[in-house]
Order: C-alpha cells, then sequence, then structure tokens
C-alpha cells in the first residue's frame, strides 16, 4: 500500500485545524510518532501519514457522546 506524506501546513488544509493547532495540541497527544507521523533520518522534519490520520477521522468521530482517556480509549459513562 503506498502512503502519502504531508507537512504540516499540507494537513492542515485538509482537516479543520490550523498549523499551530497540529503543532502544539494534536501533535503527540492524538497524533502519535510511529503511528500517525515520522521524522524521517532522525531529523526535526516531521511527515504525517495522510491514511492513517484519515482512517483515525473516520473510526473515531463522535456519533455519541463520550470521555477520551488517557490511554486513548472512550468512557460511555
Amino acid at each position: 500500500m503506498s502512503k502519502t506524506y504531508l507537512s504540516t501546513d499540507q494537513l492542515a488544509q485538509r482537516i479543520p485545524y490550523a498549523s499551530r493547532t497540529i503543532r502544539d495540541v494534536l501533535k503527540d497527544s492524538v497524533l502519535l510518532e510511529g503511528v500517525h507521523y515520522i521524522r524521517p533520518f532522525g531529523r526535526r522534519k516531521i511527515f504525517y501519514i495522510w491514511e492513517v490520520i484519515e482512517r483515525d477521522l473516520l473510526i473515531n468521530r463522535s456519533d455519541s457522546f463520550g470521555i477520551p482517556m488517557a490511554a486513548q480509549g472512550v468512557s460511555h459513562g
């Protein structure tokens, strides 16, 4: 399967979040290194993996009320 690698700005164009929000809020809390993004050659540059992010957006959509948990789960009350 081929993967689409995006910069932070390119990802911001595809999802409704600003680049700064992705970097400061979502990265390392919702978007996890090694799962949703990589740092090629151990450098500072980050590439987000679009197919994984898109899959998780569809799986984790809020159809019902839930409280996010630390281990990425959801409590339904």
